[in-house]
């Protein structure tokens, strides 16, 4: 948890402006961020963080499956938390990427008229319930325009061109899911103007406009979600199912210790540990360099079908926050890997610079909530 600074900016920067927060809820805890508007810039005002194991007798960090009921609850209880302090109900809310279902597929060129009713019969294909049954959105990516090297026409077998397509994304959340999220807003008394997948709230905080393709590796408690982005447009999704609790059941078993007890040595020690007189970075590991293997399959897959180079690797998720994880990644990559910094894009006190670059790549998915939510006032 945190709290600070609303007076401490009140007084830099005179009259307090409207806030606004981020929400996150994840399946091992529930993230906030409030953020305001201060002389053209966003000011963190404060950030919290509920774990829900508690709320099923688990223990902190490990994955729930809570009713809306529950959850509901839990979101509640962290904004009358009172070392966060948070004095606003103006939000979005982030929507899990499990939740949701994206593919890039390829259509002929057509008019906008004839790919908006084509689009939802071609989405049949990749989309396992009735398309009524969902909120369905697309967005066609551009195709690349380089003049010294001009698309070659693709030809079929017998040499002649084929027709011209274009690459659509679409995105497909299930009406149900909606629906349980509103209820939640309802409930806690929040006005939430949108909710989003979390893939596109953490693509606004921690990417800045750059031209390359970079992979996102978000490690969450259950799972780690692979993105590909490339000029700020999703690529290629891939799921994971491995995460951080995964590390702290391998430690638990081989040490024979609590889950509890694993989930605080992992996070106070990560793969600097040492149980017993012997280190325990190679228990750590084997989850780590699965997730990787996987994200460098990714990778490699990518590249062989668009013959473009993956620039950077960023880390974030609460598994990212592990200590030394960023030095494992390093030597499973061949090209440049950093630690999400989400934080970084906006105004905080300079003595919590070292504490929220350690804890930034949490909290990627509810920043990049609350800046959406920020431009909406403006």
């Amino acid at each position: 948890m945190a709290n600070f600074f609303s007076d401490l900016f009140s007084g830099l920067f005179g009259k307090k402006s409207q806030s606004v927060i981020g929400l996150d809820i994840g399946s091992s805890s529930i993230k906030v961020v409030q953020i305001c508007r201060k002389n053209g810039r966003a000011v963190l005002e404060t950030y919290g963080e509920l774990s829900l194991g508690p709320y099923t007798g688990k223990s902190i960090g490990q994955a729930t499956s809570l009713s809306p009921e529950k959850i509901t609850e839990a979101v509640r209880d962290l904004l009358k938390e009172k070392e966060v302090k948070i004095t606003t109900n103006l939000c979005g809310v982030a929507i899990p990427f499990a939740s949701s279902l994206m593919a890039v597929i390829e259509m002929p060129v057509m008019s906008p008229k004839e790919l908006s009713e084509a689009i939802p019969i071609e989405a049949r294909k990749y989309i396992p319930v009735p398309i009524s049954e969902v909120a369905l959105d697309w967005y066609i990516i551009p195709k690349d325009k380089n003049p010294e090297s001009p698309e070659e026409p693709k030809l079929d077998a017998f040499g002649k061109a084929l027709h011209q397509t274009v690459e659509v994304l679409i995105v497909a959340l299930h009406n149900d899911t909606l629906v349980h999220y509103k209820d939640i807003v309802v409930k806690t008394s929040l006005e939430a103007s949108f909710f989003e997948i979390e893939i596109f709230s953490t693509m606004r905080s921690i990417l800045d406009e750059g031209i390359a393709p970079v992979l996102i590796v978000d490690m969450g408690a259950t799972s780690t979600k692979l993105y590909i982005v490339e000029k700020g447009i999703l690529r290629s999704s891939h799921m994971v199912n491995r995460g951080g609790q995964s590390i702290t059941d391998e430690l638990s078993k081989s040490l024979g210790i609590s889950l509890t007890e694993a989930e605080v040595l992992k996070r106070e020690q990560g793969l600097t540990a040492v149980e017993n007189g012997a280190p325990i970075k190679d228990t750590i590991t084997v989850t780590l360099n699965y997730i990787f293997s996987e994200a460098n399959h990714v990778v490699l897959a990518y590249q062989k079908k668009y013959n473009k180079n993956v620039s950077k690797i960023v880390l974030v998720g609460g598994g990212s926050a592990l200590k030394g994880v960023v030095d494992i990644a390093k030597s499973s990559f061949q090209t440049e890997v950093i630690a999400g910094d989400p934080f970084a894009k906006v105004v905080a006190p300079a003595f919590l610079e070292k504490v929220l670059r350690e804890t930034g790549p949490e909290f990627a998915v509810a920043v990049g909530v609350a800046l959406r939510r920020l431009q909406e006032l403006e």
